[in-house]
């Protein structure tokens, strides 16, 4: 993992790392939980709806986790700078990814009403084609922020707005659909909840996409347009740029000493 150059407290990179490992195993635990919860809902599983309702003790329990080594960091290391900044961003992050697992549950607990009610006759190719969007947005963010990739953070952040576009274009289609014929109206809602429960999904999606950023650059990208987040994007590159070129001569200068 190239996030950050190693602190000089041998201690302190193995807790941070820890911290890291910990929220992108709390991350891929998000995303799996969405992906079951989709999968019982169109296959109309009880079981395995029941599976993630069950599961979210574990994403529960990692928050709980994370809050008190990241308590620990601050409070024993008191890092500084880019440190301080990761470390804030995981403390937001793990919010996000403790409410996209709470998102994945209410579209359990839907697959739990669809094998109640019965199925809905519209609204699932909708459903699939969503979740299929924002579980990669989803792990895209991750792998942005394991890497501390800026370039695919932006990508993520713009992707958010397809997501919402796509959203409000399935749920105009239901609507339309409930006006034609009311006599479904529950479970083509309950479909709608769902889509609303993935949009949300993407918007958490998008705020760790932001903290890459932020812990990257140090500048809060939130309710900032597209203009300036590219702008901060490419100070980021360039300062990475300029490093990379003083290691590679500091490199150089060290073999020509040994020569």
């Amino acid at each position: 993992m190239n996030t950050l150059d190693k602190h000089t407290s041998k201690s302190f990179d193995m807790e941070l790392e820890e911290t890291i490992s910990l929220f992108l195993k709390m991350g891929n635990t998000a995303v799996n939980q969405v992906a079951k919860a989709i999968h019982a809902l169109i296959d109309a599983d009880e079981v395995l709806a029941k599976e993630v309702i069950k599961a979210d003790h574990d994403i529960n329990q990692m928050e709980i986790d994370l809050d008190e080594l990241i308590l620990l960091l601050v409070a024993k290391r008191q890092p500084a700078a880019v440190d301080l900044r990761l470390i804030m961003a995981i403390s937001k992050g793990v919010v996000d990814l403790e409410r996209i697992g709470d998102e994945a549950v209410k579209i359990a607990q839907m697959a739990v009403q669809v094998v109640e009610e019965g199925s809905s006759p519209r609204g699932y190719s909708e459903v699939q084609h969503l979740s299929n969007q924002v579980r990669l947005m989803t792990h895209n963010a991750m792998e942005a922020f394991s890497h501390q990739d800026v370039d695919q953070a932006f990508d993520v952040m713009r992707n958010d707005g397809v997501i919402n576009e796509e959203y409000q274009s399935a749920t105009r289609s239901l609507m339309t659909y409930i006006m034609e014929d009311s006599r479904h109206v529950s479970k083509v809602i309950n479909i709608m909840w769902v889509l609303r429960a993935l949009e949300r999904i993407g918007d958490h999606a998008r705020n760790i996409a932001e903290l890459v950023i932020y812990s990257s650059s140090g500048t809060d990208v939130r309710h900032t347009d597209f203009s300036q987040v590219e702008k901060t994007i490419q100070e980021v590159t360039e300062q990475r740029a300029a490093r990379q070129a003083l290691t590679d001569s500091q490199i150089s200068e060290s073999n020509i000493d040994n020569k």
